[in-house]
């Protein structure tokens, strides 16, 4: 009988054909003895995270997997970054999350990620308790090159658009409000002016002039996007029957756990980067099956090589995730072991997708199929069909024996 499960979501994990890869995929070209393992003994499928016609936000994304669709829970990426980082959000507040970035003299931006710079604490420490206009700027480092922005003061609204435009080669954008409200127009209003002073100090930080000294470049600006205010949502524990915890590198899952009243659960070497300790990170998971039902573990690296069009760098990080993997080979019989991904991060086009990823059920009582490999084309043939993020959970509960009878 099924008492446990384990969800491990590589970010970004799907992608398409590559002609340097003989027209593969980087998991179609990894070897991946494992979970390939895993896959002939389970009943597989693939996801759309969030449905056809969508290309998923690593937010939303996770939200629908765990259950809950993001079309009634999600209230802003910033307010589940700045949960993550551990900071507490009160009634009123705007969260924002942000990338570190290089901008020239034109405020052009020739790096969305200051070259994936990883350690931004010097800079969040100069930044964090600026007070424009009675309202006050906290700003923590997220992981790498990330950051997260709390704005407290009265009369503000998350309506407002993003400064971040997505992409380099483009001057950044002034935040305008999104509604008419009084608010709306004072949170942007006071957003400008902290944004432009945080330039003001970042370029003359010592670390950036260190930075420029190596020929590395300057995080010389705040990319936030993302505003939202914080709203309670119903326990994941209380909704599901599943005492749960996450294992993460990355500030943003760790948010959606804790958003969702799951622990979390700090393991060394768990960095969000591609030198995470994965043997670490699944090991945790393994033994916290003792004292936690459900444990969502997350692995970051995949959608960050994706991002940079890096398919040499994907393909070897999923054959490291395939290796560590192996520890999942012996579950405990009582055990729900799932792998998919949040989204698809194509190298080609170096951001996410709407194109489906892979996953795979494995436990006792799985009805497994003819699939044999773990990946995009072979899990297609698949029992499980075509799949939404919103099906996850029911299908567990189903597999659980807790879904309800419907009808007579």
């Amino acid at each position: 009988m099924l008492e446990k499960v384990i969800l491990v979501i590589c970010d970004g994990l799907g992608d398409r054909p590559i002609k340097e890869l003989g027209n593969l995929t980087p998991l179609e070209a990894a070897k991946t003895p494992n979970l390939d393992k895993l896959a002939s003994e389970s009943e597989c499928g693939m996801m759309y995270s969030l449905g056809r016609g969508c290309v998923p936000g690593s937010d939303t994304s996770h939200l629908n997997i765990l259950g809950y669709d993001y079309k009634e829970y999600y209230s802003g990426r910033g307010t589940i970054e700045v949960t993550g980082v551990g900071m507490k959000l009160q009634d009123g507040d705007v969260a924002l999350r942000g990338n570190f970035g290089t901008v020239d003299e034109n405020f052009v931006i020739k790096d969305r990620r200051a070259g994936r710079i990883r350690v931004v604490e010097p800079l969040t420490k100069a930044l964090d308790g600026i007070e424009i206009d009675g309202v006050t700027f906290h700003v923590k480092p997220g992981t790498g090159h990330r950051a997260a922005i709390v704005m407290r003061g009265k009369g503000l609204s998350s309506a407002i658009i993003d400064a971040d435009p997505h992409k380099s080669d483009v001057p950044t954008r002034e935040v305008t409000p999104l509604d008419k409200s009084i608010e709306a127009k004072h949170t942007a209003r006071v957003l400008n002016v902290f944004l432009k002073k945080a330039y003001e100090i970042l370029q003359k930080h010592p670390l950036n002039e260190e930075r420029r000294k190596k020929g590395e470049p300057a995080a010389n600006y705040l990319l936030v996007r993302g505003a939202g205010q914080y709203r309670e949502v119903p326990c994941f524990k209380e909704r599901y029957s599943f005492s749960g915890c996450c294992i993460a590198g990355g500030g943003l899952y760790k948010g959606v756990a804790a958003y969702l009243g799951m622990d979390v659960i700090d393991v060394p070497g768990a960095t969000g980067l591609p030198d995470t300790d994965l043997e670490a990170k699944f090991r945790a998971a393994i033994n916290n099956l003792n004292k936690y039902d459900f444990v969502f573990v997350h692995v970051k690296a995949t959608d960050s090589f994706g991002e940079d069009g890096n398919f040499a760098g994907k393909k070897a990080f999923i054959e490291k995730i395939d290796h560590a993997a192996r520890l999942f080979l012996e579950l405990p019989a009582n055990t729900l072991f799932i792998i998919t991904g949040d989204h698809s991060t194509p190298c080609e086009l170096k951001s996410h997708s709407g194109d489906p990823v892979p996953i795979i059920f494995h436990g006792a009582g799985v009805r497994a199929d003819k699939v044999t490999a773990f990946n995009e084309r072979a899990c297609t043939q698949g029992g499980l069909g075509i799949i939404t993020g919103n099906d996850v959970m029911p299908q567990i509960l189903n597999l659980f024996g807790r879904l309800p009878l419907t009808g007579a």
